[in-house]
């Protein structure tokens, strides 16, 4: 499996570099998003402009994603979703489950938003 990871502070930039997630590339995927989450990166952006296919196992490993994500605090997000994969997205209903976001720079935006609202929310507690 191709990809690419960038890491940053606050988030992680992984890119896809395949043209299909599948069976043969989700198991890769789902085991690399699960490191990441477990090294401590809870705020992932996947971007996927390369991916023109995704099949069943592809959203599976979608959706463990965003649950780790979700589980400790942070935020997954899609970006550079291809019309054929978004369309398999609406097509399984989880267009409301995942955080899908046209661009890379505004994935980021959405990630910094997401963690000054939980810095304030904090904040009102204490």
């Amino acid at each position: 499996m191709k990809f690419s990871i960038d890491k940053h502070e606050k988030y992680v930039l992984f890119k896809l570099n395949e043209p299909k997630l599948d069976s043969i590339t989700s198991a890769g995927l789902k085991s690399e998003l699960i490191m990441l989450n477990a090294n401590g990166m809870r705020n992932i952006i996947l971007q996927l402009s390369d991916t023109k296919i995704c099949d069943s196992s592809g959203l599976s490993a979608l959706l463990v994603a965003n649950r780790l994500c979700k589980n400790s605090d942070g935020i997954f997000v899609l970006t550079g979703i291809q019309p054929t994969v978004e369309k398999v997205i609406q097509i399984s209903q989880l267009e409301n489950v995942f955080n899908i976001v046209p661009s890379v720079s505004e994935s980021i935006d959405l990630i910094f938003m997401e963690e000054i609202e939980k810095d304030l929310k904090r904040e009102l507690d204490n």
